[in-house]
């Protein structure tokens, strides 16, 4: 079965801005995985530190079941993330473990410093997946096989300096949007958290915002969609091999 693994920094990432591309793909018969990199540990402002990861790492199993995706559990708390030798280990084992045929990850141009840095570690882990001398943490197995990475559009399409990011194509997640706002109020705990921090009223309400902008956007007539641009194939796979392109609406 070919598989797409979702690799973002903090738990419900995921879900605002994949989760719909991720499920017209298992409608496909593809298998799903959700990779966190980071805990969200400091995502609230009155929960505790320890407690609030275990929280976190609950509503994104629940959300991950909901999907029917396999979950891989978080390595690095929260602003803890950096592009690293250990980071690397620790991505490329997921992808390793996975073995994804497509890659799902952060714009490398965001609002937010541990997006863009989980967006090149996801990047370098995949290129990794075939160096047997790269010994992963934990350890797993090299293999060659063809995977090609897509990066989402960045939390409120513009990058850091407020400029339009624009996607290559788009997918029509309009089937799905119900799943995937299911699967993103599962992180209960994130609604008070974004309120207060980033002056979202609802964050299931920010996440309709931006898939119906997205849709605008793809000029199609249609009511939800989500943003993708391909990275390169070079060192990952043929330029033509190209995973998503029968669900891709052109730019």
């Amino acid at each position: 079965m070919p598989s797409i693994l979702a690799i973002a920094a903090h738990p419900d990432d995921i879900e605002f801005c994949m989760a719909g591309t991720m499920l017209a793909m298992r409608g496909r018969g593809w298998g799903l995985h959700c990779f966190n990199v980071c805990t969200g540990n400091l995502g609230s402002a009155t929960i505790p530190g320890p407690e609030l990861e275990a929280m976190r790492a609950r509503e994104a199993r629940a959300s991950a079941a909901l999907m029917g995706a396999t979950w891989h559990a978080p390595c690095a708390p929260d602003l803890g993330v950096f592009y690293d030798a250990a980071m690397i280990q620790r991505v490329a084992a997921v992808v390793r473990r996975a073995r994804p045929s497509v890659i799902l990850t952060h714009s490398p141009e965001d609002y937010m410093e541990d997006h863009m840095v989980v967006s090149r570690l996801a990047v370098t882990a995949a290129f990794a997946r075939g160096m047997p001398n790269l010994v992963t943490e934990p350890p797993e197995p090299a293999g060659d096989w063809p995977v090609r990475i897509y990066h989402a559009l960045p939390h409120g399409l513009r990058d850091g300096m407020g400029r339009e990011v624009r996607a290559d194509g788009y997918v029509d997640t309009t089937l799905h949007h119900g799943l995937k706002r299911e699967a993103l109020a599962c992180h209960a705990s994130q609604k008070e958290w974004l309120d207060r921090s980033q002056g979202m009223d609802s964050y299931l309400l920010a996440m309709d915002g931006m898939s119906r902008e997205v849709a605008r956007a793809c000029g199609g007539g249609i009511e939800w969609a989500e943003g993708w641009r391909r990275h390169s194939h070079l060192g990952f796979c043929d330029e033509s091999f190209d995973p998503l392109g029968d669900v891709f609406l052109p730019a």
